[in-house]
Formats: structure tokens, sequence, C-alpha cells
């Protein structure tokens, strides 16, 4: 580890990286890692550290062909697929987040957490920058660590037994569509697929348990329609409670996007939040997944 590197880590045990955390919350910046060049099990080992520590961690200057993303990501684990966004054609295991002058909507631009609504949700999501406006296409970063941490003991009491009910084709988008009204409108951008006869719908726990910090957290994100045994009506007013309570500005973190610059997330404790603020300039991200497990 370099010099620099060693300074930024700040006396934290690690010795194959730097660290430098970015907000209070949660977010680290890694320095002192070449993906591309090949990382050993020793520094992988520090940046699974770092990641599980900070939930959120970002490599800037990473000159990353798709084959080095989808290496990198599947030490992570296994690809997850996309129920319903196509892939690229010659890269299965990415999807393209592009964004065109002429389009006015993004994806991911509202709290969410990826692939909620299956059975076992994606863990880990890998976005790496190849495009950008010359402002503005921020990512924010809510901890749900931090969200669960600051409820009440009467509100954990009430949650603690309760389900989450998500959807991925719910007419609860910002939009106030469903995906097949999004697309029949030409307001989604993203090429759509048919998930067959995989689950879209799932309930887990609104209280889970990091499977492997151990740390509870509210799990809870866009997707979420209702709880388990209750009507929408009746869940509406919490839901709307929970949802403001877990994205308070000081359970975040922003995320300033440069080029060639890779995100790695924590799905099982974290929502995150594309901000739409480049109208008339072009996005290009590619995005991978990481399998998960069930929800406890």
């Amino acid at each position: 580890m370099t010099e620099a590197a060693a300074r930024i880590t700040q006396g934290a045990m690690y010795e194959r990286i730097g660290v430098r955390p970015i907000a209070g919350a949660l977010g680290a910046e890694i320095e002192g890692v070449d993906i591309a060049g090949g990382v050993d099990d020793e520094t992988f080992g520090e940046i699974h550290r770092a990641w599980l520590e900070y939930t959120v961690i970002y490599f800037r200057g990473q000159r990353m062909s798709p084959a080095h993303q989808i290496e990198f990501a599947q030490r992570f684990g296994d690809i997850h697929r996309h129920l319903f966004n196509k892939a690229m054609d010659d890269y299965p295991q990415i999807t393209e987040l592009l964004k065109m002058p002429t389009q006015e909507a993004n994806a991911g631009g509202r709290w969410h957490s990826d692939q909620m609504y299956t059975p076992q949700p994606a863990k880990a999501t890998m976005l790496y920058s190849r495009e950008l406006p010359a402002a503005g296409g921020d990512t924010m970063f809510a901890s749900m660590y931090r969200a669960y941490d600051a409820l009440s003991g009467g509100m954990k009491a009430m949650l603690a037994d309760l389900r989450a009910v998500s959807n991925g084709n719910s007419g609860k988008h910002p939009s106030g569509m469903t995906r097949e009204e999004r697309v029949a409108a030409g307001t989604i951008h993203m090429a759509q697929i048919n998930p067959g006869d995989a689950q879209t719908i799932s309930a887990h726990p609104a209280i889970r348990t990091h499977p492997e910090t151990g740390r509870k957290l509210l799990y809870i994100g866009g997707h979420t329609e209702r709880f388990e045994g209750w009507s929408e009506a009746e869940s509406a007013p919490l839901l709307k409670y929970l949802l403001a309570h877990a994205t308070r500005p000081e359970f975040t973190c922003r995320l300033r996007w440069t080029q060639n610059a890779l995100a790695v997330w924590d799905n099982r404790c974290c929502q995150h939040f594309a901000i739409n603020d480049y109208q008339g300039h072009q996005r290009r991200m590619h995005k991978v997944m990481i399998k998960g497990d069930t929800p406890f």
C-alpha cells in the first residue's frame, strides 16, 4: 500500500487498501487498488471487510472492460439476473443503464433496494460509470442500520413480526403506472423482458437481520406495497412514515460519479436513489448484481 493510502486509512485495520469514509452514516472510497490488474485474496478480503463496514464502497479511476467487471463481481458471489430489464447481448450478466439526451425518465429514480420483490433479493449491486454528464447524475444511499437504530422501542416491537410485501410490477411506481403501462406509454427507457414464471411479488421481514454482520435493520423500500395480512389502505400510513424516516439526511451519503468509477453496495442494508438532474445530457452505466439469500 502506498504512503498516501496508509494516511487515508488513519489507523484502521487495513494494510493493503486505503479507506476514506465519505459520511458518518455509510460510504467509503477505496484507494490503492487496480481491479483490472487483478486483486489477490488478501486484498479482496480487506475490500470485502470494508464493504461490510461501510455498506457502500467505490473505486475511482478504474479502467475496466465488461469482462473485468464480471470477474470482480463474481468474487462477491454468483450473478443475479434482473427479472425485467434486458441484459446486454454480448454480456448477459450486465445491464446497461443508458439515459439519452432526449429521454426524461431515468432508471432507479426513487428510493429502493434492488430486486426486493424476489424470494432471494440481490445482496449486492456493482455499478460502473462509462459515460457521464458534465454535472449531475449522482447516486444517494441511505443506511437501513441507522434507520432501524433510530426507531423507538415501541415501533421496533410492532414491526418485529411484520412482513413487508414488495411487487416488481406495482402500479405504485412514482409514475402511477405498472411496467407494462410505462412501456406502452414510452416512459420507460430500458428494454424490458418477460419474467416468465419467476416470482415477482415477495414478502420479507420488515426488520431483517444481516446474515454476515448480525445487525438488525429496517427492510423496506420503493417496491414495498403493504404489510402481509394488511390491506394497502391500512399499510399506507405506516409505510409512508417508515419510508420518510429511512431516508432522513443523517442516514445518507451522496456519491458523486467520476469517469471510470466503480461502486459496490450492500442491498441488504441500504437503499439507493439515482438523481435525475441532467436533462438533455447522456449517462451510461454498467450494472451487475450478486445473488443473495432468503431474508430472515
